[in-house]
């Protein structure tokens, strides 16, 4: 079976055809399939998106040859000209004015691209053939700069798919059947080996293993399984081969439900419009009614018709927002510069428009406050065992363990500089801990359930001070020894990193699979004030969603595949470039260092171009009002026009790359 993931590659080039391809949402075949994602990303595939980047490429250089060829040169005869104006025109203006026109019959007249369109067509009217082709290229440019910052953001973004294997081992009596994974059914047995992902939701039915939960959870500690559990599709059989019996078939199951819920993110994501739409609504009315009373007022009182339509035209053409269309992209453009001496990748700058506007930066736990990996933050013996004996004797006996607790107490003893021999009769127990003879003692090291099932004395006590973590309790021969306590590492900076959101007015929130005991725990060492923990993907989309309704616009910041619904739907996605294909895709920012720090300097980054962008608007709108109420009186030339374009145009992009050498 081929899912939507493969689409690109194999629809593309091997001619497969719709009814040979499933999507990874509903697992229909893409003939039958009605996901509005999934039918956008078979009609915008990534050959599409390149071959419309070339296509734009070869027009802008085809429309300025032939503007050089015909403005600095001879080669072109003068009764040609015109002719050679109206081409390069067409096809540098071909796509603005079938925008035009379309929003023209749909009642949306009113926008940049009509204004583009009527200011252009106003210089053919009084023979000004170079300034409308010169001020559709730029036009083109400034867009295509836009185009170019975006780098294609969102196109694959159901590459989640990957998460799930295609093919599932049905058993049938003592054969094992290779069977698509849509095939399989309720009942159905089914065999998962070690290092193997589960394809469908299971109950187990024989053998006992640790289940890395982490891509859908989020979190990094595998949870040990046995007969009669659950376990979710998406998650890695760590050790154990595995029966399981299906619960659920591949469209109930839980990364299909975690894909819908990227799908429905995403549609529900408040959408912005560009800034330059926005002002379009305002500008372009004002701009068209004025040139409509200069052409008939003035011909009413004075009978001069010619004159004033003449004037009228060149007002348009004077009015012509080139320079106020590139004045934004180019401080966004700058301000994508900036974030990738950062290591900080923007999606657009519509993401920096959003940034301006948030009120809460909502986080995951594990890779984005803390690092994922677990060290020993304690030791603490029992009376009359020193922590090295402690140590060494816990490490020993877990050397051969493959459990990240057990690695991360051998990584220690290591850099003590202990030495280790290798165990003997090593069992570890699911759900409990190990036990091992090492040295020739018994060695039990685990949680109270191990303890106890071994008649060890351990009398539970109130903790010394506020260390967290999971608790390895160590007895050797029937004795307690004492406990190691491991807990993941908070990145650093990221008291420091939540300071500096607050002061900038910031609600902080944390939203984590983790328990409500260690979100709580770690949320107050590093400062963040709305805790949220045992959350499955559905449940922080809906947690952010009201966030959202109580404070306003809302940054998240993830890293994984649980991450990804959340990422989709909320105003500005940030994700850790070192989290899943499904989180970068769905984010509008990444953070290629994983860094928590690149949080509030990708906030400043977007404020600050958002100033730029303003400061630019500002100044060309002055210039252009200045040369408007000249032009009115007829005292403004086209020199003085492509000045208030392009000569503004160039001074915006002076004070715009003034971002990309600020400190951050």
């Amino acid at each position: 079976m081929t899912t939507l993931n493969t689409v690109s590659p194999e629809y593309k080039n091997n001619g497969q055809q719709l009814h040979e391809l499933y999507c990874a949402v509903c697992g229909k075949t893409l003939d039958k399939c009605t996901c509005h994602m999934t039918k956008a990303m078979v009609k915008h595939s990534w050959a599409s998106e390149i071959l419309n980047d070339k296509q734009a490429v070869v027009e802008i250089a085809i429309g300025s040859i032939m503007l050089l060829l015909v403005e600095l040169t001879s080669l072109v005869p003068v009764q040609y000209q015109v002719y050679a104006y109206l081409v390069a025109y067409l096809i540098l203006g071909h796509e603005v004015i079938g925008e035009a026109l379309e929003h023209l019959f749909k009642g949306h007249a009113l926008d940049e691209n009509f204004l583009m369109t009527v200011a252009t067509v106003g210089a053919f009217g009084i023979h000004a053939y170079g300034e409308a082709v010169g001020v559709m290229l730029f036009y083109r440019l400034g867009e295509y700069m836009e185009d170019l910052a975006v780098e294609k953001s969102r196109k694959e973004i159901i590459q989640a798919a990957d998460l799930r294997p295609e093919t599932v081992n049905l058993l049938d009596g003592q054969r094992v059947k290779v069977i698509p994974a849509g095939d399989a059914r309720v009942g159905d047995i089914i065999l998962v080996r070690p290092g193997e992902r589960i394809p469908l939701d299971s109950i187990v039915q024989e053998g006992r293993s640790f289940i890395d939960t982490a891509p859908v959870t989020g979190e990094p500690l595998p949870v040990a399984t046995e007969p009669g559990k659950q376990v979710m599709s998406g998650c890695i059989n760590k050790q154990g081969m595995l029966k399981l019996q299906v619960e659920k078939v591949l469209a109930e199951s839980m990364v299909s439900k975690i894909l819908r819920s990227v799908e429905s993110a995403a549609a529900s994501k408040p959408q912005m419009e560009r800034f330059i739409t926005r002002f379009a609504k305002i500008y372009t009315p004002f701009v068209v009614g004025l040139a409509v009373l200069t052409a008939v007022v003035p011909s009413v009182i004075t009978g001069n018709w010619q004159y004033w339509i003449y004037t009228a035209l060149t007002f348009l053409v004077i009015s012509c927002p080139c320079a106020l269309v590139l004045s934004v992209p180019l401080a966004y453009f700058a301000g994508i510069g900036a974030g990738s001496k950062q290591g900080i990748l923007f999606k657009g700058g519509i993401v920096m428009e959003a940034l301006k506007k948030i009120k809460v930066v909502s986080m995951d736990k594990t890779g984005t406050i803390t690092k994922g990996n677990f060290q020993v933050q304690k030791i603490e013996p029992a009376a009359g065992v020193t922590e090295k004996n402690l140590l060494t004797k816990c490490a020993g006996a877990e050397l051969i363990s493959t459990h990240p607790l057990a690695q991360s107490i051998v990584k220690m003893a290591k850099e003590k500089g202990l030495v280790l021999d290798r165990p003997k009769d090593f069992t570890e127990v699911p759900g409990e801990g190990i036990k091992a003879i090492y040295l020739g003692e018994e060695v039990l090291c685990g949680n109270e359930l191990l303890l106890k099932e071994n008649s060890v004395a351990y009398t539970p006590v109130k903790e010394r001070d506020q260390v967290g973590g999971t608790k390895i309790l160590v007895a050797v021969n029937g004795k307690y020894w004492g406990k190691l306590i491991i807990d993941d590492t908070i990145k650093e900076g990221a008291d420091t990193t939540i300071a500096k959101l607050k002061a900038k007015g910031l609600e902080t929130a944390l939203l984590t699979g983790d328990s409500k005991e260690n979100a709580e725990r770690i949320s107050s060492k590093v400062g963040i004030e709305q805790v949220y923990g045992q959350l499955l993907p559905q449940d922080k989309f809906q947690v952010l969603q009201k966030l959202r309704k109580k404070f306003g616009p809302i940054m998240y910041v993830g890293d994984g595949i649980n991450d990804a619904p959340v990422l989709a739907g909320a105003d500005v996605g940030a994700a850790m470039g070192s989290g899943a294909d499904a989180a970068l895709e769905a984010a509008d920012v990444v953070f290629l260092h994983s860094d928590i720090e690149s949080v509030n300097k990708a906030i400043s980054i977007g404020t600050t171009a958002n100033k730029v962008a303003l400061e630019n608007v500002y100044f060309a709108l002055g210039v252009k009002l200045v040369i408007l109420l000249v032009g009115m009186f007829g005292y403004a030339s086209m020199w003085a026009a492509v000045f208030a374009d392009s000569g503004v145009a160039a001074l915006c992009v002076v004070n715009s790359i003034r971002i990309i050498y600020k400190k951050f």
